[in-house]
């Protein structure tokens, strides 16, 4: 399974409005560190069912970009009912991005 690939249209009802946690990738697919995440972010979305895995390509959704503050890429962060309640910026171990699950 892999990270679904959420926009402004859709994030209200996949992140903010989810029942589950939504760990979010925001990421473009020039960013070299970016790309070392999306498979650990394709692993984790097909190990966890507890857990919602999408991403945000910064590129064409800059208006999210700005809302969340993100500044540099990537940057994960979770949402827990509608709010953002964790967030890390660049490319982390697989455990580092568990841990913020946690």
């Amino acid at each position: 399974m892999k990270a679904m690939s959420v926009n402004q249209g859709n994030f209200n009802a996949e992140v903010l409005q989810s029942d589950k946690p939504v760990l979010v990738d925001f990421w473009a697919p020039w960013c070299g560190p970016c790309r070392m995440v999306v498979p650990l972010m394709d692993e984790i979305a097909g190990e966890r069912d507890d857990v919602k895995v999408v991403k945000v390509n910064v590129d064409e959704e800059q208006e999210l970009a700005m809302r969340y503050g993100v500044m540099s890429i990537p940057t994960l962060m979770v949402f827990k009912n509608g709010q953002a309640v964790r967030q890390a910026t660049g490319a982390r171990p697989k455990n580092a991005i568990l841990q913020m699950l946690d």
